[in-house]
């Protein structure tokens, strides 16, 4: 049978992208479908705009540690407006990057809403089209409660184009976006409470990184409020009035969720032409990312493994190379180093020290928590925390954990030698770069005992 393509994307989001060019650098004849904008979550309203508004709103702290090595700085004043148009420019520039990636790999766009048809067939607007290897790359959407004004609430989506900057700002949700996002208002000015159901905030991180992060943010002036959680929203004349399940009442001026993203798969015709769907609607794959129908593939959030950007990317790439380049293969999703652009950041690979009891049983803990050298003339309070995780019997690295300056930029590194199953022997006998934050990771000594 002939098709018109011998894959096509559904998708062009970074992980759909990679996936499309490298597989027609194999000599694979692509298409790719895209009804938003090309680049996806990431590129368009996810981690590259965010860590634009993160590096914005860590300004006003630097304005103010300057005085204390000399500056003379006067009293800074911030343009919302001036800061949104800039961002919206550089995105523009990506998003032209992301098409001209497309056509300098003769990877053929259409622009609009995909659906399947039949297992080789996508239908996108009133053309349908057949491919022999069909990749679903449509990655997830924030999640809104049903609660009642839900139309007043914002998602991550709506802030990055707010035309007026919110002077009080509530945000709902513990993860790593809610976390970020409370950093990037109150960073900017705002009155910021961010409020979350459960326990603590960043589920799933390592309980010694939760507890600091929540301490350090509270330091900068952030009203964190757990076991809280909005009942209702109402619009009043001087903003909104949120009222919470226990009865307590806060005014705002914009109330942004973060509670969580749901893979895109509703109305894509999955189900019907027997792609099987998780209970959340997430695509189910098998490690080398293929679906329950053997033709169709699926990579990135909405298969609902690891949702980060660079892992789709990763997965697109071995699918290209396993489907197309003959170098069967599938991702490693062990050993992957994340970061929260969270103010101080959080880095992190490996296991947490909980999961590592789990596996292993027996392991050696080494944490530190200091006050960074910049901090020393200025005064401030902020500080920095470093822990490793050791599997005792084998004095292999199995998780290491960061809080504080630049410490995305640390863990990528560091998790170049969990990949390499450096042992804890290995890092002592790396000589650290001093002065530096970075130095602690090879310096520290003495196993923590609790007490």
């Amino acid at each position: 049978m002939e098709f018109d393509y011998d894959l096509f994307v559904i998708g062009a989001g970074s992980g759909g992208v990679r996936a499309s060019r490298i597989s027609s650098s194999l000599g694979a004849k692509v298409a790719i479908a895209e009804e938003f904008r090309v680049g996806g979550t990431c590129v368009i309203r996810g981690c590259v705009p965010k860590k634009l508004l993160v590096y914005a709103s860590h300004y006003s702290e630097d304005f103010e540690d300057a005085a204390a090595y000399g500056w003379t700085v006067g009293k800074p004043t911030h343009s919302w407006k001036t800061l949104i148009a800039n961002k919206d420019k550089e995105i523009d520039r990506l998003n032209r990057i992301y098409h001209t990636i497309l056509d300098n790999n003769k990877v053929e766009l259409y622009q609009g809403r995909a659906t399947l048809v039949d297992r080789n067939t996508v239908r996108v607007g009133d053309k349908e089209i057949t491919a022999k290897y069909i990749l679903i790359a449509t990655g997830g959407a924030p999640v809104m409660p049903d609660i009642p004004g839900i139309e007043h609430a914002i998602s991550s989506n709506e802030a990055f184009h707010l035309e007026e900057f919110p002077k009080r700002v509530i945000v709902v949700g513990g993860g790593y976006i809610a976390v970020e996002f409370a950093g990037i208002f109150n960073g900017l000015g705002a009155e910021v409470t961010q409020l979350y159901r459960s326990t603590q905030i960043l589920r799933g991180f390592d309980a010694d990184v939760q507890k600091f992060l929540a301490d350090e943010i509270q330091k900068k002036g952030i009203d964190l409020r757990t076991h809280s959680n909005p009942a209702k929203i109402e619009k009043t004349d001087s903003g909104l009035k949120v009222t919470l399940e226990d009865g307590d009442v806060l005014e705002t001026d914009a109330i942004m969720y973060a509670t969580g993203r749901r893979p895109n798969t509703e109305g894509l015709g999955l189900e019907d032409i027997g792609v099987e769907l998780k209970e959340n609607g997430a695509v189910k794959v098998t490690p080398d990312s293929q679906t329950t129908v053997d033709n169709i593939y699926a990579v990135g959030d909405v298969t609902d493994r690891i949702a980060l950007t660079p892992v789709a990317i990763h997965e697109g790439m071995a699918f290209a190379e396993t489907v197309f380049g003959g170098r069967p293969r599938a991702m490693d999703h062990e050993n992957v180093p994340s970061a929260v652009f969270s103010q101080p950041q959080v880095g992190t690979v490996g296991l947490t020290e909980a999961e590592a009891r789990e596996r292993y049983g027996e392991v050696d803990i080494y944490k530190s928590e200091f006050r960074p050298m910049k901090q020393t003339l200025t005064g401030g309070t902020e500080k920095a925390f470093v822990k490793l995780i050791v599997d005792a019997e084998s004095d292999i690295v199995v998780g290491a954990h960061i809080v504080g300056g630049d410490a995305a930029e640390i863990i990528q590194a560091v998790g170049i030698a969990l990949k390499c199953k450096a042992t804890k022997t290995q890092f002592d006998s790396t000589v650290g770069v001093h002065p530096s934050l970075a130095e602690e990771i090879v310096t520290m000594r003495e196993k923590f005992v609790a007490a």
